[in-house]
């Protein structure tokens, strides 16, 4: 015989995390001499990341990281705007926050400045009228020049910065990972970063970025958060208001996983006992005061009483005051009979004129009507006082003898019956199941949101029959994962397997995870700052801005290819000249008139 152990409730709260005004920095005098250090910054959708281009863990770790979105309400002034970490609580505000990004590309130049305003403030960066200080930035795969010539012109214009390189997050954390496992460059692989507005498929063929074979996914974690917004509040309508997009986002980071076989996982999840044991149930916020609870038999009885009683007086107080319009409607009209028999015809007529009667007799009948129900009106009354005294002693008996309960067995029973308690704290729990996987399978399935695009790994096996066999498997052997929405516990499993399906057999692949996926780009960028010096190759002068223009990229290991605009010129047609209309003349006799 099996002992079955009780399954332990695996509840959670959220923690509505609550930001904290960022403080505001000292530079350091190391960041000043012998030359002003380069500022890295992360430029991320979801979250911005800043700091100093040096090594050590005090000045070699991003010093600001906050959220990438500003709040400003309509007409309001600049010094009003709330950045990031200003704004504690999002969900209140959600309404005015604003971006600078339109999917992974900058297109609001004005959020942007003062994203730029908050960083180099908090820095401590004091100059006036500009910025000493070389600027590393991170930008979108294959970025659309237009975003770059504006970026570029609001850095140098604007800030008056002495030089700027333009690098991509995912190419920063490959060439991060790849010095940690020591790999000797130059390095070929696919790079897969998931972002919060979309994902990415990079190949790396030597070193470089080869941009025509790069390929968009718009799917992220803005998406799978929504999804599973959508989700929830339809499985729980009546918290509709408590099922908020920083809670969703909390359940993806905390609680969500990618299944190695989503339909496999699926069918584990029809078993109660799985569902028991991995169901994460999340508690609600909710007040302790709960309305009722365990309430006796005499209590239900006593409160059912004094409901009768009330009923009671109530309906006899209707029945007084219909009796009482009764009679007096039969007072006026018996009155109205006697002016009759006295004799007085004219008021006696008038009257009935008042009262919309045609004869005497009418008037005699709604008298005989009324008696009768005045009468049964006053029977009642006696009725209902005849009951209420009846009850009243039928209590004062049940009071007096103390042996009533045991003599009535029913009343014995009832004593027994408890009511059940409404569960307060139950009520306000969520119950995560397959809702934990299904976020995270969009970027697999963006199917399921409704999205006519192929997957993450769809899009990959798209990307590598665009190669040779050779190429294709220097790619495979160093696929690399980065970016935040990555970080599911599984998707390395996943994209294995997937991999695994899709590669010839006996072929050889290998997937690696980068050890901070969400931060790795900023270090990567570090480091790149530290490897190449300002002024030298892969950085943009000022002097390059004024001669190339703002959309020139000088290009490095970790940046896009830049593709120069080109401006096709109009071809200039030949010019005609006009037709002149010739007039033909003759010889005429000194008499005769001219043509005209």
């Amino acid at each position: 015989m099996t002992s079955k152990t009780d399954t332990i409730c695996k509840i959670f709260s959220f923690q509505d995390h609550k930001s904290s005004p960022d403080p505001i920095f000292d530079i350091s005098p190391e960041c000043l001499q012998p030359s002003p250090v380069p500022i890295v910054i992360d430029n991320g959708s979801f979250q911005t990341r800043a700091g100093w281009a040096c090594k050590g863990d005090k000045l070699g770790s991003p010093r600001l990281l906050f959220k990438s979105v500003a709040a400003r309400s309509r007409g309001a002034a600049r010094s009003e705007t709330q950045i990031g970490n200003d704004i504690s609580n999002l969900e209140p505000l959600r309404w005015l926050l604003k971006s600078q990004f339109d999917r992974n590309v900058v297109v609001n130049f004005e959020i942007q400045e003062l994203m730029f305003d908050y960083i180099f403030s908090h820095l401590g960066v004091a100059t006036v009228g500009s910025v000493e200080h070389p600027i590393v930035l991170t930008e979108s795969p294959c970025n659309p020049l237009h975003s770059r010539q504006m970026m570029s012109e609001l850095l140098f214009e604007c800030y008056r910065v002495p030089c700027v390189t333009y690098g991509v997050d995912s190419l920063y954390s490959f060439y991060y990972n790849n010095a940690l496992c020591n790999l000797a460059p130059p390095h070929s692989g696919i790079v897969l970063s998931s972002g919060y507005h979309c994902s990415h498929i990079l190949p790396v063929i030597n070193g470089r970025l080869d941009a025509a074979n790069c390929k968009r996914v718009n799917v992220g974690g803005s998406q799978a958060a929504s999804y599973l917004q959508r989700l929830l509040q339809l499985k729980y309508p009546g918290h509709l208001a408590a099922v908020t997009l920083s809670r969703m986002e909390e359940l993806l980071h905390e609680h969500s996983y990618t299944a190695t076989d989503y339909h496999q996982e699926l069918e584990k999840w029809r078993s109660a006992e799985f569902y028991e044991q991995e169901v994460h149930r999340m508690q609600l916020p909710f007040s302790a005061k709960v309305l009722g609870g365990v309430v006796s038999v005499e209590e239900r009885q006593e409160r059912r009483a004094q409901q009768l009683r009330r009923l009671q007086e109530i309906n006899a107080r209707r029945r007084e005051e219909k009796l009482q319009q009764d009679q007096e409607r039969l007072d006026k009209l018996v009155s109205v009979q006697e002016l009759l028999e006295d004799g007085y015809l004219e008021q006696f007529h008038k009257n009935l004129v008042e009262l919309n009667m045609d004869s005497a007799e009418e008037l005699q009948s709604y008298i005989n009507k009324l008696n009768v129900v005045v009468e049964q009106g006053r029977q009642r009354l006696l009725q209902a006082s005849e009951m209420e005294q009846q009850m009243e002693e039928g209590d004062a008996v049940n009071e007096m003898d103390p042996d009533f309960s045991e003599e009535n067995p029913e009343t014995e029973k009832t004593v027994n019956v408890v009511q059940p308690v409404f569960n307060m704290a139950e009520y306000h729990q969520l119950f995560v199941g397959t809702e934990r996987l299904r976020a995270s399978e969009i970027l697999f399935q963006p199917s399921l949101i409704g999205e006519d695009q192929m997957g993450l790994m769809e899009t990959l096996q798209y990307v590598l029959a665009r190669y040779s066999p050779e190429q294709q498997g220097a790619l495979v052997r160093n696929v690399f994962l980065t970016g935040g929405n990555l970080q599911y516990p599984g998707m390395k499993e996943r994209i294995e397997r997937e991999l695994l399906a899709m590669r010839p057999f006996q072929s050889h692949f290998q997937v690696t995870m980068a050890s901070r996926p969400a931060v790795d780009a900023w270090y990567g960028a570090r480091d790149w700052a530290l490897d190449h010096s300002p002024g030298g190759d892969g950085w943009i002068s000022r002097q390059d801005y004024e001669e190339k223009g703002g959309e020139y990229l000088s290009e490095h290991c970790c940046s896009n290819v830049f593709i120069p605009m080109t401006i096709v010129k109009p071809v200039l047609r030949p010019v005609e000249t006009p037709l002149v209309p010739v007039t033909m003349t003759t010889a005429t006799s000194p008499g005769a008139m001219a043509p005209i």
